[in-house]
This record gives C-alpha cells, structure tokens and sequence, in this order.
C-alpha cells in the first residue's frame, strides 16, 4: 500500500502513535487489521496500533567550521507479542541544506526518501485533517525525510541509526546550528534518556559559543576546540536545540542576532568574547581576599574557606600582587598593601590561612576599609576584592547608609568587590548594594551547599581578566535602548559579555568597544546590521525581558518601590512569560484590580483563571520571599534565607543567557486545584514570535491581545473555525502555523488584526 494512502488513514489514530526527539515513529496497524473497514469514532484508539517505548535517544554531532554531521541513535521497545510495521519521519533543521543521510536500522543499511517542504506540507496537513492535531504544524515549511520499517520483532528492542550531513548558515558573522527537540506537544509520556553532544572545530580560532536553548555545559579545549553538551531524564524537551558560535582570530569574537517583527521595535542579542587568549595577552592585577574569621565560622564553614582561599593563591597569576585580610573583632593585614606572588609570598599566606581560628565579632567596617587602601598609589593595574563574610557588621560602622557612604568615598579607581554571602544571618541589601556600586559580582552559599566550591568556581572564571573598565557605544544610525548589563562587567579570559537590547529603525551601525589591557585604553569598532524584519531567533524577547524584569525587580528590593518600576514589571512579565514568584504575585494583583473595575472581561486575563480554580493560590503567592522584594523599606526583611533567595534568583535573571533560566522559582508555583490534582501556575505558557501565549484550559491566549484589551475593540477579529476551509487558508498566511501548532481553540493578533480559532 502506498505511503499516502496508509497516512490518510493512520493519522486518524495519531494518538496512539509516539513521537520522539528527532523523528515520527508511526505503527502500522497489523495484519489482523483490515484498514478498509476501519470505523472509529473521533479519538477513539485502534487497538492494533501500540505506542513504543523509548529507551534512549543520543545525539552527536561534529561541526567543523561551517559543515555539521549529526548522528542520531535511537532504542524503541515493542512491548507486543506481535511484529509491527512502522514509518519514520524526520522533519529537516530550518534552512539547511543537507548533502547527505543514511540510516542503519538493526545494523542494516536502509534508503530514506528526501521530500521537500511541499511534499512535507502535504502529509501535516492530511495529519491536521485527519488526527485533528496541528501540533505538527510547528514544521509545516520544513522539508521532511521518511524511511519504512519492517519487521519490528516483537518484545524486543528496534534501534536505529541516524546521520546527515549539512551546510550551516552565518548571519552577521555568527554561525547556527538546530536540532528538532521539541516533542512536549505530541508525545505520549517523557523520554527516558536523552543525551546531546556538539563538538565544534574551527579553522580560525572560535570565540563565542552560546547556547540560548537550553542549560548546557561549554567546555573550551584549546582555542580552536569546544565541547558543548547536556543530559536530561524523564522529561518532554519544550524546544528545539539552538547553539550559536563564531571564529575569529581578532583578540575579541564579536557575533549579534537580531529580532524584530514588522511595525515593533526590534531586540538584539549581542556576544563579545576574547576566547581563551595567551598568557601574554591577561591583564596583570592586584587583588585582595578577604575573610570573615568571626565565631560563627566555626567548624565545616571555616574548613571549607580555607580550602577556597587556598585554591585562589595557589591560582594567581605571574605578575599579580595580592593581599589576605582576615577579621573578626580586628582585621588584621599579612602585608599592609599588595605583594608580588612569589614563593616566598605564597609560603607566607598559605601559613596564616592554615592558623586562622573561628572567633571573635564581625568587624566589616575595618575589614573593607584596609583592602580598599592596599593599593599602590599611582597603579593602573585593576584592583579586586574577593569578600567572604557570614554576618552583619557588630563592631565599628554597623549602619547600612554610613558604610556604603565610606565604602563609596574610599573607592576612588574603580575597585570591584565580589562579595560571598555565607549562610542566611546577612544583611543581603548591604551585600547586594556594594557589588552594585562597584559592578562586582555576588553569590550566597547556603547551609547545604560547598563553600570551597562555589568561591573556586568563581574564581577559576575571573582570575585572568583581559579588558577592564568596559564600555561599548553605538553611532547614531540606529537607536538603542533599554540595554542589560546596566553596569558591564570585566571581560575574563575564557568568559563572554553578552548585551541585550532594544532597538528603533534598520540598517548599518557601528559599534565601539572600550577598556582599559594593562592600564593602556583600547578601542574595538564592528559593524553591526539591524534587520528590518527577523522572526528566526524568536528565544531573544524572552531572555532580554527576564534581564529588564530581574533588574527592574532587584531596583524595587534594594532602592524602594516605585510605580512606574512595578507597572512595567507587570507589563513585561505579561507580554513575555516571565512568571516568577514575584511576578505571579503582582500580574495577579493587577488582573483582581482590572476585573474588579471591569476593565478586562475573563477571556483576556492570562493567570487569574487559573488561580480561580486554585483556593490556595493566593496564600501560597504571599510568600516571604515576594514580600522582601516588593517592599524593602523593613530592615528585618534584609536578613534571612528569604531575603537570600531573593537576591539569588534576581541576580540570575538579570544575567539569564537561556531559556531554562527564565524560570526562576518556578518550582515554588505549585498549587492544587479544586479537585486536589497538582499544577504550576507558570505552566502552559509558550513563546511564540517574541510573546507568550498563555494556555487556561483549552483555550490559548496571545498575551498581545491580554495587553491592549481596551485598544483591541477596535480591531478586526477573524473568527475561522478549527479545520474548516478557512483554516486551512490561514495556513498559508506567513507566521499562523506558530500559532496554530498550538492547539484547537487559539485567539492571537497578528497584522493588526485578531484571529480566534475555534473547534
């Protein structure tokens, strides 16, 4: 029987099908089956087809330059006491162009036919036609390859093996690669194992790497080398694997990606990185460790400080100079300002670490105002304090204002503090406030977590430091706004700053890059292109709001609230899906308001339906941990592990560079409807285009249409009903199938006009 004469039929039973990471495994009903005489009613299950169970998928895949090779190992299991019959798709990556692909089933070579998007085109439709499912709409311009499968042996494993090769493409010096991952929509239960690994090799030396997709580890072998992979179980993978990188043998990589839909301000993801560099080419500095040796240290924490402390002398480079201040009731100096590393230096300080004993107060006032003067008079070198406390300041200056105010006037070059908060008994505000005065960096370990760890996870990233006093500028050609980082930070070796943006208009522009390499100023230009219409890199919107949101956040918590900071919150956390505690918290304040003046009729409220349904959910939102952020004004809510949480998941978002990492606190959402079955008030939220789309039980919201609700009255709105004629026209429409993949019933504006789908 031909392939499309079986498809017509079969995608009537598409829910007893199972999709997997990569491809489309459809069972072909037995020979018991006669598929002339098949009479189901809709959703009705054919007890002849059986969903195989995945054991494992792996992906590896070899980039050299600008050419990948992927290979794709899959292990099914027929858990039937019958042989089965299959077809397997492959929908093609976006824009390749593949120059080859082989299959080995069960160690045997098999001929898969290349259909391109318009023959593709055809089988999701007739899929949409007759599964009534248009999840698969998400690759409906997607060229698709497809292989028949027979015999899978019955209670035994099926494995298959996957390779194509393909042409990647580059886009303003930076060089993509996909993965079709996402399978959330259609799959019948969570993958058991899935593996992904990317080796990228380049003629020239490859400086950023970035993955906006998901939480993976970049590991760097060389300069021309890196390794970039993860591994996750039980899960249904949301999204497609997207990675990023350029090669450039110029001192710094510079690569930018660009989103804009029409008549919309663009965002823009820009990514600098030195690579891994020369020694000869890392910035000489001076540095100063200081650490809290007060009472409460005592015991595992003070085991686990020296060892940390160790492991940053030990890692100095050639050329630095470094000072130890340890303090409790006094803070005593090794030296009296920074020395050369030397061996005889090195001896010195690894012998007073070692004597360090727990006891005594916490004098911070003293202890920061002796490394702020260890400097050398006259020194361009940068200057570093690594700062480890686990208490509030008891003796000296214990006023929060008063020492940031001798903080501020005693740093006069530019000096950065990097401060380790220890455990929970913290003023987090002062903490937080004097790594913001001097675009520091801070970090909170926690009662079960390694000091040791987490100081030389740091440190290892910091410790060669290659240009300082950071600035970039943009000519005039295009305007910019809303840029984060607010403060840039250092440039590392080995480490990248990556901007995020806004911009007004198209076309060329030229950006400048400035620091300072061994107190010597340095001027970078690149050339950027702002397009006038991208919709590719739809991942960007999110990210960049997770920045704005998290700064705007962490203002209120350590600067007070304010209106116009809360109100833009709101907006923000609506239009792109950020739903955190603290923005959970405030949309569903602002949605009880809106309802209750009705001006936002049911329909256009994105949480508050679902915290409706949920009679705790509003107790469970008014969480310690809101309230410290929210409002700041209490001096008892600067201290304690909520006030720690907070500073944490803040600062995260505010230097979120993928996707995973919106999604700060989200584990703390979870609720029970009224019929006790557990959900998460951040679940079924998409991103579609740049904007979340929000899920309330069938019906999908466009959060365009939740934002504007009073403005939208005077639109347009096209009612198309779900597989009729019009449907399927609207199909055609360029950027509708993002929508429409997700479900029956979706109501999102698109051209400035309204389009409601519904069954």
């Amino acid at each position: 029987m031909k392939f499309y004469k079986l498809l017509s039929l079969l995608t009537l039973l598409l829910l007893s099908a199972k999709t997997f990471a990569g491809g489309f495994l459809i069972v072909m009903p037995d020979a018991h089956s006669n598929p002339n005489n098949l009479q189901l009613r809709p959703g009705q299950v054919n007890p002849a087809l059986f969903p195989l169970e995945s054991r494992s998928t792996k992906i590896d895949t070899k980039i050299f330059d600008q050419t990948a090779t992927t290979t794709i190992e899959q292990v099914f299991f027929n858990p039937t006491g019958r042989r089965l019959e299959a077809y397997f798709l492959f929908p093609v990556p976006k824009d390749v162009v593949i120059s080859k692909f082989t299959m080995n089933i069960n160690g045997k070579m098999q001929e898969a036919e290349l259909l391109d998007a318009t023959k593709a085109r055809e089988i999701y439709e007739q899929i949409v036609r007759r599964a009534q499912d248009p999840a698969l709409l998400e690759y409906y311009n997607r060229g698709m390859f497809r292989v028949r499968i027979f015999p899978i042996e019955p209670n035994s494993e099926q494995r298959i093996q996957l390779t194509y090769s393909e042409t990647l493409q580059k886009d303003n010096g930076t060089i993509s690669y996909s993965f079709p991952l996402n399978t959330a929509k259609y799959s019948a239960k969570p993958l058991n194992n899935l593996s992904m690994r990317v080796s990228i090799e380049g003629s020239s030396k490859i400086k950023t790497v970035y993955c906006p997709s998901h939480e993976s580890e970049i590991i760097r072998k060389g300069d021309k080398n890196a390794t970039v992979g993860f591994e996750i179980k039980n899960v249904r993978p949301d999204r497609d694997f997207e990675l990023y990188y350029n090669m450039d043998n110029a001192k710094f990589g510079f690569s930018m990606l660009n989103f804009k839909e029409s008549k919309e301000d663009g965002y823009f993801f820009l990514n600098i990185s030195p690579g891994l560099g020369e020694a000869k080419e890392i910035v000489q500095k001076d540095i100063v460790f200081v650490m809290d040796k007060s009472g409460s240290m005592s015991d595992k924490k003070m085991d686990q400080a020296k060892k940390a402390l160790k492991f940053c002398i030990e890692n100095l480079n050639q050329g630095d100079r470094f000072e130890l201040i340890p303090f409790s009731t006094e803070a005593s100096p090794l030296f009296g300002e920074v020395s050369e590393f030397n061996a005889e230096n090195k001896k010195k300080a690894i012998e007073r670490i070692d004597a360090l004993k727990a006891i005594g107060g916490t004098n911070i006032d003293e202890a920061i105002q002796l490394a702020l003067s260890s400097q050398k008079t006259k020194s361009d070198r940068p200057f570093f304090i690594i700062f480890m406390t686990d208490g509030k300041p008891t003796i000296g200056e214990t006023q929060e204002e008063a020492l940031l105010s001798k903080i501020k006037g005693l740093n006069k070059n530019n000096i950065r503090i990097f401060t380790f908060g220890i455990g929970t008994d913290l003023n987090t505000h002062l903490l937080d406030k004097m790594t913001e005065m001097t675009r520091g960096h801070r970090a909170y370990v926690l009662e079960d977590e390694d000091i040791e760890i987490k100081v030389s996870d740091f440190y290892e990233k910091a410790s060669s430091p290659v240009l300082t006093d950071v600035k970039i500028s943009f000519d005039k050609a295009i305007g910019v706004s809303d840029v984060y980082h607010k403060e840039l930070p250092d440039i590392f070796k080995g480490g990248t700053l990556s901007l995020m943006g806004r911009y007004d208009g198209s076309g060329k522009s030229v950006l400048t890059l400035s620091g300072k390499v061994n107190g010597q100023e340095m001027k970078f230009t690149y050339e950027l292109n702002f397009e006038k219409e991208q919709t590719r890199h739809s991942f960007i919107p999110s990210l960049w709001a997770s920045r704005a949101v998290g700064y705007l956040l962490d203002q209120i918590r350590l600067h007070g609230e304010n209106k116009e900071l809360v109100d833009e919150v709101v907006r923000l956390a609506k239009k792109h899906g950020i739903i955190t505690p603290y923005t959970s918290y405030l949309i569903l304040e602002d949605e009880a308001i809106a309802a209750n003046n009705n001006r936002v009729r049911t329909d256009d409220q994105l949480l508050r339906p679902r915290a409706l349904n949920a009679p705790q959910i509003k107790s469970d939102l008014q969480l310690e941990e809101v309230q410290v952020t929210i409002n700041s004004r209490s001096d008892a809510r600067k201290s304690g592990k909520a006030g720690v949480q907070a500073s944490k998941e803040l600062q995260e978002m505010n230097k979120v560079e993928n996707i995973s990492a919106t999604k700060q606190g989200e584990e703390r959402l979870v609720y029970k409807d009224k019929s006790g079955e557990s959900h998460n008030l951040g679940e079924s939220i998409s991103n579609v285009r740049g904007r979340a789309v929000y899920q309330n039980s069938n019906n999908w919201l466009d959060a365009n249409i939740a934002l504007n609700a009073a403005e939208n009255n005077n639109l347009k709105t096209n009612r198309v009903k779900f597989n009729s004629q019009e449907y399927f026209k609207l199909m055609q429409k360029e950027g509708a199938n993002d929508f429409l993949a997700l479900g029956r019933n979706v109501r999102f504006m698109m051209d400035n006009e309204i389009f409601e789908v519904y069954e």
